[in-house]
């Protein structure tokens, strides 16, 4: 498949391109033009251009079969961010969708999504809008899945001893994940078709059982039937 990577140049989405691309996928990046990617996406397909940008964005997104987006608005003085970014930018790239026929999303969103009283509210009532932003994808008629990772970390090793622990929407509360397992967490709802229309939330530690996504899924559905 060809995937389309917004926020690419940002620290999960260059890891969610770099996972792809490790998958046999081809990757197509979107930056601003201030970015930079690593050399490792050097080779890529990738447009520089404004997520306002109506015809700049459906130039971007036409041609391809997944769409994750990896934006997310980043510590500033500026506390409309969140708001531009974690909502209405969703919206903007959900509408062209729309517009171009693209129909598979993936959506990296936030544990705690749309909690009112959380300390990362001081940022521009951050989780707030990241809420906002998945309710614009969920109401949409495209083939959607969020994943709210915990806390992110850097290290990049020793993390094939780390477990991750799926579970349902507004179900775990605290706990981190390396940004890379969250990438590779991406590419496998990717290829797990009963991802689609649903939340996973995603921590990890050495002390998880070992299981995969798609286990995972079917005891979402056990629970609820």
């Amino acid at each position: 498949m060809k995937l389309v990577i917004s926020g690419a140049s940002g620290k999960t989405g260059y890891r969610t391109a770099e996972e792809a691309i490790k998958a046999g996928h081809k990757v197509h990046l979107i930056l601003r033009t201030t970015s930079k990617v690593p050399d490792s996406l050097e080779k890529c397909e990738k447009s520089y251009i404004s997520l306002g940008n109506k015809s700049q964005l459906d130039d971007a997104l036409k041609g391809n079969d997944v769409l994750v987006i990896a934006t997310g608005a980043r510590p500033s003085i500026d506390l409309t961010g969140p708001a531009k970014i974690d909502a209405l930018g969703v919206k903007s790239q959900i509408e062209s969708c729309k517009r171009v026929g693209l129909k598979r999303v993936i959506l990296v969103s936030s544990l705690c999504s749309g909690k009112f009283f959380h300390p990362l509210n001081l940022f521009g009532l951050i989780l707030v809008w990241k809420r906002i932003g998945e309710r614009f994808l969920e109401e949409s008629d495209l083939d959607w899945t969020i994943i709210r990772p915990g806390g992110l970390l850097e290290k990049e090793e020793e993390i094939d001893n780390e477990k991750i622990l799926y579970s349902e929407a507004n179900t775990q509360i605290e706990g981190s994940i390396p940004r890379r397992l969250v990438a590779k967490s991406c590419i496998e709802a990717l290829a797990t078709t009963k991802s689609v229309g649903k939340i996973i939330e995603i921590t990890s530690n050495e002390k998880n059982p070992n299981t995969s996504l798609n286990k995972a899924l079917d005891a979402f559905t056990l629970k609820t039937s």
